[in-house]
Formats: C-alpha cells, sequence, structure tokens
C-alpha cells in the first residue's frame, strides 16, 4: 500500500479502493483504530459507529468484486456534526434534554447522500449545545480542544466536525454555519470550510438552531475534496422550504480554470478593525498571491452582525421556549442564558432588524455588481485558551464566546457563500480567510481556493 491514510484526500482514498489499492474494509478498521487511539484525548466523536461502518465498507469491496461501481467516495470514511439524524441513534444537537428522543428513523438527507455516493459514516461529532457558541465546550460532551494546541479551543459550534479532519482522524466531515459555526473552527483547526449559499444545500434532518440564518457545509483538507462533496449535496429538497428552487451546479469541473477574469478586492471598514496583527497579514498574504490591491467596503456590515444577534437568538429561543421552561436546568448554563434573553428579545426589534436584513442584502448584491470576489479575515485572532472568558482585540476588552464571529455574521445574515482558507504564518497557529461571492457563485470561490491551493498558501496539513 503506497497511500497515506492520514494525509490523503478523499479522492485519493476512493482511488486507491477502486483499483485495489486497499480495501474499504482496511481503510475503515485504520481509521477506526486511529479513533479509538485519539478520540479520549480529542474528543471529536460523541458517537462511534464502528459496527455498522465496518458492515458499509464491506459492502463496498463486494459492489468492487462483482464490478459495480459504488459512486466517486467509494469506502471514504466521514462523521457528522451530532444534529444530523443518524439513524437509529438519538440526534443530540451537543445537548443532554435530546438525549430522551427517540433513535432517529433514518438519516438526514445530506447524510444519505453522501452514503449514496460510497462514503462510510463513522460517527457522530462534538459541538456546542444546540449550535449555540463558538467554541465547542460543552458543558454535557466536554470541549474539543484544537490539535494544533491542546491548550486551546477547536472553535465552534461544528468544533468536533473541524478538529477531526484537522488531526487526521476523518478526511471529510459535516457541519453546520448559522453565524460562522462552519467557518470559525475551519480557521482556528487549520481546514477548509464552505458555507455555501443559503438555501444551497438540504437540511432535512437537522436539528435547526435559527432556520432564517441555518446552513450546512464540508470541512475538508484539499479544495477537490470540497468542491466533490459539495456537488454530490446539490439537489432540492422538498422537506426543506429554503432548498427548493435552484438547480445543481457542479464545481469539480471548474476546479482548475484559474482567477482570470475574476475581479478581487480586499474589504475594508469593518473588517480592517478590531483584529490582531496577524489577522490582517494573513489576509494580505492571500491578497498578494492573487495580485490584489482593490479595496471595498462592505456597507453597515456593524449593524448587520448586531441584526443577526437579535434575530439569532429571537429564533433559537422559540424553538426551545417549552423546555427553557420545564427544564431550565438541564441546559448546558451558558446556551441556557443566551436563550433565556433571547426570549425576552420585543418582537419589535427582531421585525426591525428583518427590513434592515432586506436592505442590506441589495446593498451586498450591488456591491457583487462591481466585484467577483471578496477578501476578508475569518476571525479576529487565534484560537483562544479552553475556558478563556475575555481577550484583548484591537485594544478592547471583550467576551470570547459571542465575538470569535465578529467577521462571518454579517455574511452569513444574507447568506453569501463563503469558503475559509486556511493561511499559517511563520511561528502562529492557524488563521482563516474568507473568500466571498455573490449567491450561488460557489463555484468562483472554490477556483480561487483551489489557485491558493496550488500556489501554496493555504496550509491545511495534519496537525501533528
Amino acid at each position: 500500500m503506497n497511500i497515506d491514510l492520514k494525509q490523503a484526500d478523499t479522492i485519493a482514498i476512493a482511488a486507491a479502493i477502486k483499483t485495489g489499492e486497499i480495501t474499504a474494509k482496511t481503510v475503515c478498521e485504520q481509521f477506526l483504530e486511529q479513533i479509538r487511539t485519539r478520540n479520549p484525548t480529542l474528543n471529536c466523536f460523541t458517537e462511534i459507529l464502528a459496527e455498522s461502518a465496518i458492515a458499509d465498507a464491506e459492502k463496498i469491496d463486494r459492489a468492487i468484486a462483482a464490478g459495480d461501481d459504488p459512486g466517486p467516495l467509494a469506502g471514504v470514511p466521514f462523521g457528522v456534526k451530532n444534529l444530523f439524524d443518524i439513524a437509529g441513534i438519538p440526534t443530540l444537537a451537543g445537548s443532554k434534554i435530546n438525549r430522551d428522543n427517540p433513535p432517529a428513523g433514518q438519516d438526514a438527507i445530506a447524510v444519505s447522500r453522501l452514503k449514496k455516493a460510497g462514503a462510510v459514516l463513522m460517527g457522530a461529532l462534538n459541538m456546542d449545545e444546540y449550535a449555540y457558541g463558538f467554541v465547542t465546550e460543552n458543558a454535557h460532551y466536554g470541549a474539543t480542544p484544537n490539535p494544533h494546541d491542546p491548550a486551546r479551543v477547536s472553535g465552534g459550534s461544528s468544533g468536533g466536525s473541524a478538529a477531526s479532519v484537522a488531526a487526521g482522524l476523518l478526511p471529510l466531515t459535516l457541519g453546520t454555519d448559522t453565524n460562522g459555526s462552519i467557518r470559525v473552527p475551519a480557521s482556528f483547526c487549520g481546514v477548509l470550510g464552505l458555507k455555501p449559499t443559503y438555501g444551497r444545500l438540504p437540511r432535512s434532518g437537522v436539528v435547526l438552531f435559527s432556520a432564517s440564518l441555518d446552513h450546512i457545509g464540508p470541512f475538508a483538507r484539499s479544495l477537490r475534496d470540497i468542491a466533490l462533496s459539495f456537488d454530490i449535496l446539490q439537489g432540492s429538497d422538498r422537506a426543506d422550504p429554503a432548498c427548493t428552487a435552484r438547480p445543481p451546479e457542479p464545481c469539480s469541473p471548474h476546479l482548475e480554470d484559474g482567477i482570470g477574469g475574476l475581479r478581487i478586492a480586499v474589504a475594508d471598514g469593518y473588517f480592517a478593525q478590531k483584529g490582531d496583527p496577524e489577522v490582517f497579514a494573513a489576509v494580505e498574504t492571500v491578497a498578494n498571491a492573487l495580485g490584489v490591491t482593490r479595496r471595498v467596503t462592505i456597507p453597515e456590515a456593524h449593524r448587520a452582525r448586531a441584526a443577526a444577534y437579535l434575530i439569532t437568538a429571537s429564533e433559537g429561543s422559540n424553538l426551545h421556549l417549552h423546555n427553557l421552561r420545564s427544564r431550565p436546568r438541564d441546559f448546558d448554563p451558558a446556551t441556557r442564558d443566551r436563550f433565556l434573553a433571547g426570549a425576552l428579545i420585543p418582537s419589535p426589534w427582531t421585525i426591525q432588524a428583518q427590513r434592515f436584513r432586506r436592505w442590506y442584502r441589495q446593498q451586498a448584491l450591488d456591491l457583487f455588481r462591481t466585484v467577483d470576489i471578496i477578501l476578508a479575515p475569518t476571525t479576529p485572532c487565534v484560537a483562544p485558551l479552553l475556558g478563556q472568558k475575555t481577550m484583548a482585540i484591537g485594544g478592547e476588552e471583550m467576551l470570547v464566546r459571542p465575538n470569535l464571529g465578529l467577521y462571518t455574521q454579517p455574511l452569513s445574515f444574507v447568506g453569501l457563500p463563503v469558503l475559509s482558507v486556511p493561511v499559517r504564518l511563520p511561528g502562529q497557529l492557524p488563521l482563516g480567510v474568507q473568500i466571498i461571492a455573490a449567491p450561488y457563485r460557489e463555484a468562483a470561490v472554490l477556483r480561487v481556493g483551489r489557485h491558493l491551493e496550488r500556489a501554496e498558501i493555504i496550509d491545511a496539513a495534519v496537525a501533528d
């Protein structure tokens, strides 16, 4: 066997399985051994599906032996944030309360699409309770430390999904992003994380946090993996009103098209303030690699972030009002208190926030008439320490949990597609840079990412 499974991307793994260089069962067993050995320290998984994973891998091997094509992800291990339904186990959504729910009757549609493409589900991954957080320090299931520095957070709320890819426990995972819950952990863990256009990928069988803001998306270490998984996941979802209108538009064929003709700029104003110096150095590293000197302003981004806060808190708390009244002690205290505050928001505030949202979306669309891609930081700092409550950013002391999404919230607020790419400056922990486009322009985003990957600007290596 000539393939290094810990470093290989999903396409290389699937190719090795299809050609008989290695069996799907052997791949599965080797990843399971890594998970058994390292998960007690990394705490990425809340459920390891060893028995069913081996059975699924054996099915792949039998299909190949019979001359059948098992799919583009043949035998590739993957995991999902534990708010995706997995048939046969309760969907925890990071909570204690959901343990009392019956097991899911079927897989979430995104899970079933990856399985249909030949991928093998290895388990469910840790997260902030009900996706309300940016740190994955969970009072019920513990913290998921950062594989690059175990004293630091992995980010959240999809921390287990990002950390398992960064540690080489899985080559592909799924997470969700409401205000930055894919992009923040991607930045801190040094992996690729894609938040597609709102409504582009199906959410059926996913526990929602804020229905008008929630997205699903993949984590991986290569652009080929991000593009392929995105293509597989596309397609309308009759059970998800947000995912019914747009036909699939494959991105994989366009990865090698280059960046010629794309108008690229760096976001200034709000996105050039309140960050540590290395954050802006990472953006400049990417801009220089792309030959970008132009600057643009995304107007009223600070108000967009404030409005996103109001809508998120209001929509999220309303989903949990019954349990907030009847089982308040069973919530993670950090989540409960924020939900309680959200339940008290006057309705005129959220109505006004939605009005502003419509206006802000139009401003963003107008801006993308003059530019195709915008670059911005993903997080205002490198990963904070586990348990850290406050941080000093740009000379201002602020709370950690609500402010790690400083640069991500204004973008998910209007559903723009964003890829966070990892950049490693000498002697520094990973940082992410956001590649942002107009709605449904994922292909352009991924083309830029691929250019950076080929130029070796992106650093998505497995953590030691």
